[in-house]
């Protein structure tokens, strides 16, 4: 699914409250919002440009574009139209509320740092088992 690709996207580069809403019933606009929130205007871009790329190696480009705020990029492919805010600028758009009626699905950010944790352990135990063969 498009919008839980570009949700993944986002959270690459540390986007956090990263929100799928789905607007199937509510609007013929659009079929889903993703919105994610940045700490600082850099961040805002730098997550636009990894979710472009991203797509762009899959071969989806997007429809529209809006990159000229610094605390908000809008990228639409359309079917999924991606929101990403500066934390204090989504507060004051806010569209969750606005949205209130879609049924929204939070993304959990701790799914990446599990998988390094659980390489590091992995490594660990073979660095163990390593010592043990020598001894």
């Amino acid at each position: 699914m498009l919008a839980k690709k570009i949700a993944e996207l986002t959270l690459s580069k540390k986007g956090h409250d990263v929100a799928i809403m789905d607007l199937r019933k509510l609007t013929s606009m659009t079929d889903y919002f993703v919105v994610c929130s940045a700490d600082s205007d850099v961040q805002v871009r730098a997550i636009a440009d990894a979710v472009m790329e991203g797509l762009e190696k899959k071969g989806a480009v997007p429809w529209h574009k809006e990159l000229g705020s610094a605390n908000w990029v809008l990228l639409d492919y359309v079917d999924v139209v991606l929101h990403v805010f500066h934390k204090t600028a989504r507060s004051f758009y806010n569209l969750e509320k606005l949205w209130g009626d879609a049924v929204i699905k939070h993304l959990k950010e701790d799914t990446k740092p599990a998988v390094a944790a659980s390489r590091r352990t992995s490594s660990k135990t073979k660095s163990a088992s390593v010592r043990k063969k020598a001894s």
